[in-house]
């Protein structure tokens, strides 16, 4: 069967990510019998479907939020101000679209280094955790709470931080690029 794998990580897997919210041909890819698979690796940030924000109790943080970081939900962290391509649709309505597609998250188990490998410090990035391992963490809760049932495809991979080589090169990677079930079973669930 034909596949598209999109990969990213980093600032890739931000693109990645976005993509996989606001992207529109893939229903294209679909019809003509192409399955389409996005993985996102070690992202600085992510785009959020709604001002909420998780806590560590798994619980949502409370709008005091906006008090403290006012553009914590500005296009690309969330929707206010969001560029024409991406208000083609609603929020709620690309959030479904989302949910239904095929992404897998790689989280580097060790990606914790809050100054380091250009990760983003504005004040928007930090409202979702204070390094890329917690802040994937707490988008995983994020979906968690808001599709009660749902289980976002999420792999930390042991000992490995901000290394895109190293991530992709990983059993982990190699399972999230070709659904590889042999090497999928060497990685730890989220």
């Amino acid at each position: 069967r034909a596949e598209v794998v999109l990969a990213g990580h980093s600032g890739g897997g931000q693109l990645v990510q976005r993509y996989a919210v606001v992207g529109s041909d893939e229903s294209l890819l679909r019809a003509a019998g192409i399955k389409v698979r996005y993985v996102v690796a070690n992202p600085s940030s992510y785009l959020y479907f709604s001002a909420d924000r998780p806590q560590a109790d798994g619980r949502f943080a409370p709008p005091s939020v906006a008090f403290t970081c006012p553009r914590f939900d500005r296009w690309k962290y969330g929707w206010e101000d969001a560029p024409p391509y991406a208000r083609q649709s609603t929020p709620a309505a690309y959030e479904s679209r989302y949910m239904q597609r095929d992404v897998v998250y790689l989280l580097g188990g060790a990606d914790t280094e809050p100054q380091g490998h250009d990760i983003d410090t504005t004040c928007a990035a930090e409202s979702q955790g204070p390094v890329r391992l917690a802040r994937g963490r707490s988008y995983m809760a994020y979906l968690r709470l808001r599709h009660p049932g749902f289980e976002p495809v999420a792999k930390e991979v042991p000992g490995v931080g901000h290394d895109g080589k190293r991530m992709i090169g990983s059993a982990c990677g190699v399972a999230a690029l070709f659904d590889d079930a042999r090497s999928a079973a060497a990685c730890t669930a989220q």
